[in-house]
């Protein structure tokens, strides 16, 4: 009997994905019908399910409010049919549908009405995932993940939540699918719960196995500057950071991005009301005052349920204890919620990027300097430099200072076209010399790598930056221009919608997007994109009115949105407050060209922009969709012949063709 067993069933991995509707059997009998209508048009709209179907590698069992999709040959095609699915969806806010992906084995099985269906473990992980999940959600399993990660597209919109319970007592290890346009960013109801649950039982000592499962998520609110001065804003702001950074190593604990943190700055803050609209367990939040050689910084860490202290302290020092004051606040976090510390994370909270208090100060002003610029400010450019040089000065081994440098000669480069030497390349060598793990120097490489077409070590670079830090907004910006020049339209979208959510003050990004939507022929996308950018833009120049890269973007969006002459006016406007900067003059002549139609006018805003932009930059004109209509044009040919040859390596030192270009991506 065994070995018949073993000759009747043949287990095959296959890749599941389950689908039903949340509340089904509370709805009356004729709803019930009409939404499993509303459920099968859907998902038949999939083109991925079309393929499979068509090619007869997919099969579908009915389950009543659902189905479960078998699919044979890859892990993406769950995926990605979940993704066409949940985007029709959207236009369906009556049809609360969840989703479960898991790859594993499933065998085929007789019903009772004698035809050939499917069981196995791989439907029942892809379920129970399924039912982990709130309405929207897409939750995947480990396994599946783990195969996605492969995959640049992928990679970030998969959000780890952790293990959690399921039927039987087994645990499983999930991870939520969202990028923007499908799936639901917020996690289940399930592990909030499993939070507060973990909570009420932390009193008693945790055995090995619970500890490491357990995750706590915190958002590190930016430490008010006590100071008396604003400009100490950027050391407050710095603690806030490198706290936040540091609690992020430890996979127990799940942190808030910094920039979505920071939206709470200078606000009244309601913590439980932050704690429910971030879906958060904890809140840090605290004061900093520096003065005379001494800090104060005080900082408390708060239960989001209860509005109660889990911990609190005061720390009273002298300047060059920071550093130590900050390894005492994450281990005091780590202590207050019984977290079982890994070595490998101990070590990464106590390794600081330097030890030294002055070249820290500067490289923390200079950081500030930076997340404030925008395009086109060659004077703030210029003054991060500095700071960041006097910072190596203090301490050459500063690899932070360094690949902070590599940014900004890489920004001014691109926005005022200077030229001279490679600095911004050796700048981030140095600093992957000294930390290799840097993801934004791997980032910066790969951006200069690709302006000298040497696109397979780009690719090397960027995707190493990702799987360093997939969360950076500095690394999705840059794997998001790589792959627009790469003509990789659709994957370049996915990290420049990444990096418009993790900074919402980003206006370059969602400019980006109102090509990439054009390109893909998504007019409602791109008309979303424009209004996006011009709300934005908006906010920027209601406190600097003459904001140039605010005022350059929100005439392309503007255009787009049809209105001509206001975004004329703001033309006008822009080139009065930055006429020599490259990057504005170009975006001008896409507007003029893709969304005003006006090709002389783009012909003469571009002919001194190609006069001195770099290689970076020449090549995103050659390949730049917005350039459409005046492409085969003679004067652009002329133009573009004439830059080439400016920047050939025959006609430049080898050095100046590292030089980095950013096209129509503000940085």
């Amino acid at each position: 009997m065994a070995e018949a067993s073993k000759t009747n069933v043949r287990l095959e991995i296959a890749h599941v994905l389950f689908i039903d509707i949340v509340g089904y059997s509370a709805r009356p009998t004729d709803e019930q019908r009409d939404l499993v209508d509303q459920l099968n048009q859907a998902v038949r709209s999939s083109d991925e399910f079309s393929r499979a179907a068509a090619a007869g590698r997919l099969k579908k069992i009915p389950t009543g409010d659902g189905m479960a999709l078998i699919f044979q040959d890859s892990p993406e095609q769950p995926i990605e049919c979940a993704v066409e699915i949940s985007r029709v969806l959207k236009r369906h806010p009556d049809l609360p549908v969840r989703m479960g992906v898991h790859s594993g084995p499933v065998s085929a099985v007789t019903d009772v009405n004698g035809r050939v269906n499917a069981a196995g473990v791989g439907i029942n992980v892809a379920q129970r995932l399924m039912d982990c999940g709130d309405a929207g959600h897409i939750l995947l399993s480990k396994r599946v993940t783990e195969d996605l990660q492969q995959n640049g597209r992928w990679r970030p919109h998969l959000h780890d939540l952790g293990e959690v319970e399921v039927k039987h007592g087994e645990r499983v290890h999930v991870f939520n699918f969202h990028d923007g346009d499908a799936g639901k960013s917020e996690p289940p109801a399930k592990f909030s719960q499993a939070k507060r649950d973990d909570r009420a039982t932390r009193g008693s000592a945790p055995d090995k196995a619970t500890s490491q499962v357990r995750r706590f998520s915190i958002c590190v609110l930016p430490f008010a500057n006590m100071s008396g001065d604003a400009e100490q804003e950027y050391f407050s702001d710095g603690i806030s950071e490198d706290i936040s950074t540091d609690l992020s190593n430890i996979s127990a604990l799940h942190v808030v991005s910094r920039n979505t943190a920071f939206t709470f700055k200078g606000k009244p803050v309601d913590v439980r009301q932050v704690a429910s609209q971030l879906n958060v367990s904890h809140v840090l939040e605290g004061s900093v005052r520096k003065a005379a050689g001494r800090v104060r910084i005080t900082a408390q860490l708060i239960d989001g349920s209860n509005d109660s202290h889990v911990w609190a302290q005061r720390f009273d020092r002298d300047l060059h204890d920071i550093f130590a004051i900050q390894d005492e606040i994450s281990h005091a976090i780590v202590d207050a919620l019984k977290v079982r510390l890994l070595p490998e994370e101990k070590k990464a909270i106590e390794q600081h990027g330097t030890e030294n208090v002055d070249a820290y100060n500067l490289f923390l002003m200079a950081r500030q300097t930076y997340a404030t610029s925008l395009e086109g400010d060659a004077r703030r450019l210029d003054a991060i430099i500095r700071m960041c040089r006097r910072a190596v000065e203090i301490d050459p081994n500063y690899a932070d200072a360094w690949a902070l440098i590599a940014l900004a000669e890489m920004a001014l480069r691109a926005s005022v076209g200077r030229k001279g030497g490679d600095a911004g390349l050796a700048a981030a060598e140095r600093a992957l010399a000294l930390n290799p793990e840097l993801a934004e120097a791997h980032a910066v490489k790969a951006r200069i790598l690709a302006e000298e077409n040497r696109f397979d070590e780009a690719d090397h670079e960027i995707d190493i930056a990702l799987r360093l830090d997939p969360e950076s907004y500095q690394v999705n910006r840059s794997a998001g221009l790589l792959r627009f020049r790469q003509k990789q339209i659709e994957e370049a979208a996915i990290y420049w919608e990444k990096s418009a959510t993790l900074e919402e003050s980003d206006i370059g990004s969602v400019g980006m997007l109102v090509t990439i939507y054009s390109v893909l022929g998504q007019h409602d996308a791109v008309q979303r994109a424009a209004r996006m950018s011009l709300e934005r833009c908006e906010k920027i120049l209601a406190r600097d009115s003459s904001n140039g890269a605010a005022l350059d973007q929100s005439s392309v969006a503007l255009a787009v949105l049809g209105e001509r002459e206001r975004a004329k006016e703001r033309m006008e406007r822009a080139l009065l407050v930055g006429p020599d900067n490259i990057t504005t003059r170009y975006n001008f002549v896409c507007t003029l060209a893709n969304y005003l139609k006006d090709r002389d006018a783009a012909l003469e805003m571009l002919r001194p922009a190609f006069e001195q932009m770099g290689a970076g930059l020449i090549h995103h004109a050659k390949i730049d969709p917005d350039l459409d209509l005046i492409r085969d044009d003679p004067r652009f040919k002329e133009m573009l012949a004439a830059a080439e040859e400016r920047v050939s390596p025959e006609t430049l030192p080898a050095a100046h063709t590292a030089t980095a270009s950013h096209g129509k991506d503000e940085s």
